[in-house]
Parts: structure tokens; sequence; C-alpha cells
């Protein structure tokens, strides 16, 4: 990781392709992907990103703005991309591409370690609303496919293959012997359930709580650094992976359902699913904690006990949010 006042040259260095900006950037956060809020010469407010290199790559990263672009032009609250002085949609700075997105006003729905909030019919009615947005993303992208969009795909060996987009999960260095021959196993099961899966096409697949922000005008998603063709349950089992544990899980699950149905034919054995796609978010997130956080990060230790609950709920066949309700 870079230091801030590092980030903070290139953010000026990378506006210049924007035309400039007459204050300074506003450091927003500073982790693969350093963001910057900005107002541009023009007076528009934008995020500025440098993007982590090695991750999409320039073409991988404008085929992420163009698909966002075709989604605003259908009316989905999503950051509509803002195009250089030249009409590129990236430009560049050191070894980091670079984008602007127009800036949405909004608050993050929640965070990682925050506990579901609100009563059960607030948490339900939340995770409806959030339903019915992932619910549209499907439908815009289907209704519009975006061109070019070759982007690394949420498939059975990006989840699972020898070498996983988020690492190999059942290699967790805090594993023990016992425990990474379980998710060896469970990985061969998951490989064997996945071929049930039927709706593919392109995914945010990281529909997280800090993702979702509350606006004035309701739900708006934002941060598709990682999307890219998937299984389209996947956007529903990033939505969901968060909860687990909690006291509410059951009440989020059941609404982020409706709220989909309500727009957008999820058949009974296609949802039967939803608890493979949790189990395989669970996994990725124990093979992508690896390398970004210190071995005594707690989140390591959470991560792969998250991982292997959701493998045994797997193995059992049991929807792990129905403990919770």
């Amino acid at each position: 990781m870079i230091s801030d006042e590092t980030a903070r040259a290139m953010a000026e260095s990378a506006l210049a392709s924007w035309g400039g900006a007459p204050e300074p950037p506003r450091l927003v956060k500073n982790r693969e992907n350093i963001v910057f809020e900005a107002h541009l010469k023009d007076g528009r407010h934008v995020a500025l990103r440098l993007h982590r290199p090695g991750y999409q790559g320039r073409e991988g990263v404008e085929a992420e703005l163009r698909w966002c672009e075709s989604l605003a032009d259908q009316g989905m609250p999503v950051p509509r991309p803002v195009r250089t002085s030249e009409g590129a949609l990236t430009g560049l700075v050191e070894d980091r591409v670079t984008s602007c997105v127009g800036w949405l006003d909004g608050t993050p729905i929640g965070a990682g370690d925050q506990p579901l909030s609100g009563t059960p019919e607030a948490v339900r009615t939340e995770a409806q609303a959030l339903g019915r947005l992932i619910a549209q993303l499907h439908i815009s992208s289907d209704a519009a496919p975006p061109d070019g969009f070759d982007r690394n795909p949420w498939d059975g060996e990006g989840f699972l293959g020898e070498r996983p987009l988020w690492g190999r999960f059942w290699e967790h260095p805090q594993l023990s012997e016992v425990e990474a021959t379980t998710l060896s196993s469970d990985r061969d099961l998951a490989r064997v359930l996945l071929a049930q899966a039927q709706d593919y096409g392109p995914i945010h697949a990281d529909c997280l709580r800090e993702n979702v922000l509350s606006t004035p005008d309701g739900l708006a998603l934002i941060d598709f650094d990682d999307c890219g063709p998937g299984y389209r349950l996947y956007d529903l089992a990033t939505a969901l992976v968060q909860g687990w544990g909690d006291p509410l899980w059951g009440e989020q699950a059941a609404g982020l359902v409706e709220g989909y149905r309500s727009l957008r034919p999820l058949p009974p054995d296609q949802e039967a699913l939803l608890p493979l796609f949790v189990a395989l978010r669970a996994f990725a997130s124990a093979g992508w904690i690896v390398t970004r956080a210190l071995p005594s990060d707690p989140r390591q230790k959470l991560y792969v006990e998250r991982a292997l609950d959701l493998a045994q709920h797997l193995e059992n066949r049991t929807p792990p949010w129905e403990t919770s309700r």
C-alpha cells in the first residue's frame, strides 16, 4: 500500500486527464483501490479511482465502465462514468489505471462488522429493497448486454478451480489439518452442486452493505470492481454473507428473496442453491484475506470459522439462516 501523501500526489496528477480540479481531492479510502472525492473545474462532482495494479488491467476496467454506462442509461442507480477531456474512459498515472465516476450522495446501509440493525420488520423491508435492486440490475443487463465484457468469470473455475480468483481457501494457514481436509472435501461437493445452477450473466459480485448506499431516491449500488460474468445467485449471496450468525439473518434472507422474486423469476430449485453460493462467498473471502491482512488480524480467524460453519451447512443441506429465525 502506498502512503496517503503519495496517493494524493498521484490523484492530483491523474485529475489533469479530466481537466483538473480547483481544489485538492479528498481521500476517501486508501486500500486496494484508492478513492478520492473531487470537484472538477467544470463543476462535476466525481469519485476518482486509482485502480490497483495487476487485478483487472485497463481493458478490464473499461469493460466495467462500459457496463455501468449502459446501466445508468437505463435508469439504474449506479455511478455513471465520467469520460476524460479526450473522451476516454480511463487514464494512467504511473502504474495505475485511473477513472472517474459521478459521485452518488448517500450513506452505506452498514458495514461488515456491524450487526443487522432495526426491528425484524425493518431488516426485512430493507432486504426486500435490496432484492429488488439486484433484480433490476440483472433485468437491465439482460436488456442491454455489455459489449466486450472481458472480465474474470465467477464460474466453477473462478470459485473452485486450482487457481480461484481470490485464492486457495482450503490452504488457509490457520486451518488445522482436519479442517483443511474438510474444506477440500466440501470444495468437491460444491463443484457437484454448482452444476445445478442455471442463471448466468453479468453480475456485480460484491453487493456487501458498504457497497449499497441509502439515498433520498432509494438504494444505489457502487463499487463494481469485482464485476464479471457469473451466476446471478452470487449477487444475492454476497448481499447475505455478512449476516452470518446474526439473529435477524433469517429475516434478511427472506426479504432479499421476496424482493428479488417480485421483479424477476427465482425458481424454487434455484433458490435452494442459495446456501451454496453463500458458502462459495465465504470460501472466497477465506482465500482473499490471507494476503490482505496480517496473520494477527481477527478477520483471519473469523473468515475461517465462517467458511467452516457454512461448509457444514452445505454438507447437511440446511439453509444456515433458518437457525437465526
